[in-house]
């Protein structure tokens, strides 16, 4: 009894006691195992994993530019026309009927030849009427003129009959001063003597007066009839002159050109009849997009290249409205026209808006018309990929674009059309 006692009492102690639990267990393991893969994944994926968007494309059809630091023209292609240095306009002063024609269109003329002659008989009798009319204003003027200068004889001969009378008494006024000094005439004689010589001179005072303020008068009104008969004999001269304007001369020599004129054709006044065009030199008329105006100024340069060489133009005038979109400017040969031009003639010319400088240039291409010039694709080092790049660009030419930010010089850009690659923001280059 005491030994299975004692092995009971054993065998209970041994399954009171607590057993210990392993700590890193297999599932645990594995449990922290899959949650770090799942956290290196999020990271990755969010972090390190690039989620753009890409597609492939055919490097052979895609044109590569390479990013340049080199000297920078800012120009426009312009096209102009050639045309005389100077053209001046004939029209018809006055209107009439053609009577003569002498020079016939495309002819050359000397300055003074009679290209053509008008007859109007309204306007010949209307000069005729004008002429009368100022024939009569002119013997008015002359009229008054000789009745001031009768009015001046007269006020002299009345000054000059004053002063004699006056003088007459003056010495009679003295002798009788005297003799009644001593007696020998009675006073009333003296007295009466006495008060004729102050009334002639009163007379005479008072008739010198009159004949000084009428002088003063008499020129004023002289000096204004003479400027009003000459402006009698200019309106004359004009009159008479208008008869002139029927005959129709060449204002230069040079070469004529007009409309087409025929004996008995009515000419409306003011109406242009044709033109003669100086042929010394040329000049080239250019149309611009109304875009540049602000930017163009005279003293702007240009070139084109005619039979293999190379011609400077400068603006020389500027002519600022707008028709339809465009305003137009005139530009002159720098040296010499060169030969073989014609008037009529269209040339292509390269305008610059302003000074070269040195700046990071960036090819022209089809690419512009999708990014706006906001952003590109540029090729990552090795080539095998195309990343959206964002860019600023500046001024620009037909040939270049100013990189302003974005890109620097031995970078290589797609600079040809974006229209195939949608909303992608990565090329694969195959």
């Amino acid at each position: 009894m005491s030994q299975n006692s004692a092995a009971a009492d054993l065998s209970s102690a041994g399954m009171d006691k607590k057993r210990e639990k392993k700590t890193w267990t297999a599932k645990r393991i594995g449990m922290i195992v899959g949650g770090l893969a799942i956290a290196a994944l999020f990271i990755y994926s969010f972090f390190l994993m690039d989620v753009r968007s890409t597609l492939n494309v055919d490097r052979a059809k895609l044109t590569v530019s390479t990013v340049q630091e080199d000297s920078f023209q800012e120009f426009i292609q312009v096209t102009g026309t050639v045309q005389p240095i100077q053209t001046i306009y004939l029209d018809a002063i006055e209107g009439g009927v053609v009577q003569e024609v002498y020079r016939e269109s495309g002819t050359m003329v000397e300055q003074g030849d009679t290209i053509l002659t008008l007859s109007n008989s309204a306007l010949q009798l209307n000069v005729l009427n004008r002429e009368a009319q100022l024939y009569d204003q002119i013997n008015n003027v002359r009229n008054s003129r000789l009745n001031l200068e009768q009015n001046t004889l007269q006020l002299q001969e009345q000054l000059a009959n004053a002063k004699s009378q006056r003088d007459i008494l003056e010495s009679q006024f003295q002798r009788q001063k005297q003799l009644v000094e001593k007696n020998l005439i009675s006073q009333q004689e003296f007295e009466e003597t006495k008060e004729n010589f102050e009334y002639q001179t009163r007379r005479y005072e008072l008739t010198y007066e009159s004949y000084k303020k009428d002088s003063v008068q008499t020129i004023t009104q002289l000096q204004q009839l003479n400027d009003s008969e000459d402006r009698m004999y200019r309106s004359l001269s004009a009159v008479q002159g208008i008869l002139d304007n029927l005959v129709v001369t060449a204002p230069t020599s040079g070469q004529l050109s007009t409309i087409e004129l025929n004996q008995g054709q009515s000419i409306s006044q003011g109406e242009r009849i044709g033109q003669v065009d100086i042929l010394d030199s040329y000049k080239i008329r250019v149309g611009i997009d109304e875009y540049h105006l602000s930017r163009i100024s005279t003293g702007l340069s240009g070139s084109f290249d005619f039979n293999g060489a190379e011609h400077d133009l400068v603006i020389t005038k500027i002519y600022p409205v707008v028709n339809n979109g465009q305003f137009e400017v005139d530009m002159e040969f720098v040296n010499e026209p060169p030969t073989g031009l014609t008037r009529g003639q269209t040339t292509r010319i390269r305008l610059e808006l302003g000074e070269s400088s040195n700046a990071i240039l960036l090819a022209r291409g089809g690419f512009y018309q999708t990014t706006g010039g906001n952003w590109v694709f540029k090729v990552t080092e090795n080539g095998d990929r195309a990343v959206k790049q964002s860019i600023r660009l500046g001024r620009q030419n037909p040939e270049y674009f100013e990189v302003l930010s974005g890109l620097e010089p031995g970078d290589r850009v797609i600079t040809s059309s974006y229209d195939t690659f949608g909303d992608n923001e990565v090329l694969n280059l195959e």
